[in-house]
């Protein structure tokens, strides 16, 4: 059985997880989307390509991380 404290800390590792994943993908969208804008492209492909690739980067991080354990 987990000790509270290691509860706690698991917590705060999902929850900085959250988080880093709404920025990084709020970011890459608005990247994306402000390239396709600067580039006059009629099809927005990097709005969808880069927050795939910021999810795929992800996973892989998070593979490792729980792989450590």
């Amino acid at each position: 059985m987990k000790t509270p404290q290691k509860n706690k800390n698991l917590l705060y590792e999902y929850a900085a997880f959250g988080s880093e994943l709404i920025i990084t993908l709020a970011i890459a969208v608005y990247v994306g989307w402000w390239i396709d804008n600067r580039l006059h492209v009629k099809i927005p492909l990097l709005v969808w390509i880069l927050p795939l690739l910021v999810i795929i980067a992800l996973i892989v991080k998070v593979i490792k991380d729980t792989s450590k354990k």
